[in-house]
């Protein structure tokens, strides 16, 4: 189907990303078809080649690799591009028949996933190409898996590299063991994680040298963050975080008093979680984050502290970190929006002293970094964000403005069997068959 026929103002609206390399090398943003990446050890603005000219609509999906050697980026476009860190070279572009919504590198570096919005994964093996030929390498994706026309919302590799796991918006949690050679397709599945009553969102894992296997944490627009032994599919520990958020309802209906997990980010030992927290139907999104403690020895999450962004209402649409420095990034934005001030908006922030020390003292008062404070200064923002400074008006738009597209994508539609049969004749694969 042509994406469900769905191109309109509110659904083309799209979130503002952020990724960090491993070392914290580079801070990676993504607004609309803009990628916009930046060199935290030589403070500089990184050069993208790309002999296609870049993406040409919204981004939906950006990651490092593990060894940070790698980046992929991928969206609306129906393009995965894969570029080299070393020299930020474009070396594959992947065309995808759907628009892609989720992205994942195996942990060795030799395969790229990548899910479109009808629900299928897709994996193109990347160990053959000499990258430093100079010639983009044009792949194509070989389907391994499919979650049977829900959108898949995320991707994430097991830290022992076993299994991809992957979450969708009808609910499900799908646990994959990744073969060794996954071109032959991805059959056997390890476990189901069922338990979110609403979409899941984001996935991540916990883990440490104590604990090498890791545990799964996902949220959803139930309110919920869960931990899971994804092995067994085990529910280990549920943790409320609207509920302990103490939001509010505006008018007294069950959804205001919902808002949904939109990200999670673990520090490098597991054991602190931040959750991004929105509302998709009211004010009540939490202004900052919160940050949840994770007791890997007792498998349960806990409430650590709410970190409120002062002096704006800031409320994250993507956050990330690298394994190596303890800053927690932050980015809230959006492109595709229909205001005066301009057609996309991006605002970084950043909280430091998120490592382990910071589960155990976490005096967080002080420790949201001002513009002047945060690693790469001016430069790093007027890259990542386009401009230093936003207006107040152009801010509440772009707030109002993801809260619809992300709950246009999140949230199943219900149709009618009319309307249902509508838009399965407009659908491209069933156009021949008429």
């Amino acid at each position: 189907m042509e994406e469900e026929n769905d191109k309109n103002p509110e659904t083309t609206v799209a979130p503002a990303l952020i990724s960090v390399h491993p070392t914290h090398k580079f801070v990676s943003a993504a607004v609309g078809s803009d990628l916009r990446v930046f060199n935290l050890q030589e403070s500089c603005v990184v050069t993208l080649a790309d002999e296609s000219g870049g993406h040409k609509d919204s981004i939906r999906a950006i990651r490092y690799s593990a060894n940070g050697q790698l980046f992929v980026s991928a969206g609306d476009d129906k393009l995965v591009k894969i570029w080299a860190t070393d020299s930020w070279r474009c070396i594959y572009s992947v065309a995808s028949e759907k628009r892609v919504s989720a992205v994942g590198i195996s942990n060795d570096g030799m395969f790229v996933c990548f899910a479109d919005k009808f629900g299928v994964m897709y994996v193109v093996d990347i160990e053959d190409h000499n990258v430093e030929d100079g010639v983009t390498v044009i792949k194509k994706g070989v389907p391994i898996l499919s979650h049977y026309c829900s959108i898949i919302t995320r991707l994430e590799f097991s830290p022992d590299g076993r299994f991809i796991v992957s979450s969708d918006r009808d609910f499900k949690i799908r646990v994959t063991v990744f073969p060794k050679n996954p071109v032959n397709g991805a059959h056997e599945i390890q476990s189901f994680c069922l338990g979110h009553t609403e979409f899941v969102s984001c996935l991540t894992f916990v883990g440490s040298q104590k604990y090498p296997l890791g545990l799964l944490v996902s949220g959803s627009g139930d309110s919920t963050v869960r931990l899971w032994d994804h092995t067994s599919g085990s529910l280990l520990d549920t943790c409320y975080v609207g509920a302990q958020a103490e939001f509010l309802p505006s008018d007294g209906k069950e959804e205001d008093i919902l808002p949904a997990v939109t990200d999670l980010c673990a520090t490098p030992d597991g054991s602190l979680v931040a959750v991004a927290i929105q509302s998709f139907y009211s004010n009540f999104s939490l202004p900052g984050l919160m940050l949840l403690r994770c007791n890997q020895s007792s498998k349960t999450l806990s409430v650590a502290k709410v970190v409120s962004i002062p002096g704006e209402t800031f409320i994250p649409t993507s956050i990330g970190a690298a394994s190596s420095a303890p800053v927690l990034w932050m980015v809230m934005g959006a492109s595709g929006l229909h205001v005066s001030e301009s057609a996309s908006l991006a605002r970084v922030r950043g909280i430091s002293g998120f490592s382990t020390s910071a589960s155990e003292s976490l005096d967080l008062e002080t420790l949201v970094l001002e513009d002047a404070e945060i690693p790469g200064g001016e430069l790093l923002l007027q890259t990542l964000q386009g401009k230093l400074s936003i207006g107040k008006e152009a801010f509440s738009a772009a707030a109002e403005a993801v809260k619809t597209a992300m709950r246009n994508l999140l949230i199943k539609k219900q149709y009618s069997a009319e309307r249902r049969e509508f838009r399965k004749r407009g659908r491209n694969d069933m156009k021949g068959k008429q």
